[in-house]
């Protein structure tokens, strides 16, 4: 699986890009033949203000889950555990057929 990663409105350091890339590289894990998966972190002018959004590309659709944050962690961690579920349901909704 090929993970692209997005930085918008900052630049991200060696650590944190570490940090999404292991997180998400486990997602695999639940769907295999998944594609590509994009990863977006971005600043909010929110209290609340880290933002991650996972977007999938598994055969038949995309999965998008969005997730704010005090900490790019924190939603990392929140995106990547909705996904999971997210990737579960769609694996089963495709294998009951």
């Amino acid at each position: 699986m090929e993970i692209k990663i997005k930085a918008l409105k900052f630049d991200a350091d060696e650590k944190l890009l570490a940090y999404v890339e292991k997180k998400v590289a486990k997602l695999e894990k639940f769907f295999e033949n998944s594609g590509d998966a994009e990863v977006t972190l971005s600043l909010l002018n929110e209290p609340v203000n880290k933002q991650a959004k996972i977007q999938m590309h598994v055969p038949g659709e995309d999965l998008i889950v969005e997730r704010n944050a005090p900490t790019f962690e924190v939603a990392i961690n929140d995106c990547v555990d909705a996904m999971k579920e997210r990737l579960t349901r769609n694996k089963e909704k495709k294998y009951q057929k």
